[in-house]
């Protein structure tokens, strides 16, 4: 890390099992620190993920003054992320369609794009959407189902072939009473498990004297096709090593309901050699640009980093597309159309 950033890009080319083997760290670090570390940035073991994955975040941790901290929406993600942005936009002139997926990227001869066209689920004729300039926020795997032909024949397309969204299984536990009374989100070194948190006490829309949990399963690659049931009961096992005085004794802790969220594709899977799979927001279709957490950007397949992704595109869009001065002050902006899973 004190090499700088061009060293982390560098170890694109280890797992993190294989660069900390090259440092003769002992195993013994890896297993107490790194899986848990590893299984919460990209939901992999350390022997799968690249070296870059870890050295950027400890980069991160390190040089940023927030690098370490983490916050909780305040309540459900709908209400307290998805409304505020569809506000937002909509209170500047732009508009949000939901119901409307992306059927086919129609292309004009010159092979930029003419047309977004919707898929109607309602039974009416599907639409043709047309604008200035055309983004995709889709996930990465779907994006290049869609793809049109001669577009796969570009370099800049093709390395997309090199991504792949990771499996992973979130999951809502509600019980009968207080398990733990800690606010901050809990990593574990478990072989099921990656990290979880009590909502009750990290969310003030949860608050409640009875715990909910979140928990992330991860690796969940071999649990992905299982039954909801099957996952509740092996996350069952593992919550009685993680607070066995809940779990056993004549008065154990009742499970009252449960949600199970499977994610067959999440963020790209991070393993070594896929930076130089992950393109650039700018593409080479003059009026098509993409946003998504697996474009090129510094925070990663994260949340974070789908937001720097956008700000990213935005500015390039700004780049490509400012008004010279010889445009009248009049002249409207370009019409922008985005395509985006909820």
């Amino acid at each position: 890390m004190i090499r700088g950033q061009s060293y982390v890009e560098e170890m694109d080319r280890y797992s993190w099992s294989e660069w900390l083997q090259r440092q003769n760290i002992p195993p013994r670090v890896e297993k107490e620190v790194f899986i848990a570390m590893s299984k919460a940035l990209n939901f992999i073991n350390p022997n799968e993920i690249s070296a870059t994955i870890l050295l950027t975040a400890l980069n991160r941790f390190l040089q940023e003054k927030n690098g370490s901290k983490m916050a909780f929406l305040d309540g459900s993600p709908t209400e307290r992320l998805c409304q505020p942005l569809v506000d937002y936009i909509e209170a500047r002139g732009g508009k949000v369609r939901l119901n409307a997926p992306l059927k086919t990227i129609q292309l004009r001869e010159d092979g930029s794009v003419a047309s977004f066209l919707l898929r109607s689920l309602d039974g009416q004729p599907d639409e043709e959407f047309t604008a200035d300039i055309y983004v995709s926020a889709l996930p990465v795997d779907p994006l290049k189902t869609l793809l049109p032909q001669p577009w796969r024949q570009l370099d800049y397309f093709q390395k997309l072939d090199g991504l792949e969204g990771v499996p992973v299984i979130n999951l809502h536990l509600w019980f009968d009473r207080k398990l733990t009374d800690i606010d901050h989100l809990l990593f574990s070194r478990s072989d099921l498990l990656s990290v979880y948190a009590d909502m009750s006490n990290t969310c003030r829309a949860y608050a409640s004297d009875t715990s909910m949990l979140e928990l992330v399963l991860a690796p969940a690659q071999d649990w992905i096709a299982r039954s909801d049931e099957e996952i509740v009961a092996a996350t069952l096992q593992e919550l009685q090593q993680l607070f066995p005085q809940h779990f056993t004794g004549d008065n154990p802790a009742q499970l009252r309901k449960f949600h199970v969220v499977k994610t067959p594709r999440s963020v790209y899977k991070a393993t070594p050699g896929r930076q130089a799979c992950r393109p650039d927001q700018r593409s080479p279709i003059a009026n098509f640009y993409l946003a998504g957490d697996y474009t090129m950007q510094r925070y990663l397949g994260s949340m974070e980093g789908a937001v720097l992704s956008g700000k990213l595109t935005a500015a390039k869009i700004t780049q490509d597309y400012a008004p010279g001065p010889s445009l009248a002050s009049n002249t409207p902006p370009a019409a922008i159309a985005a395509s985006a899973t909820p």
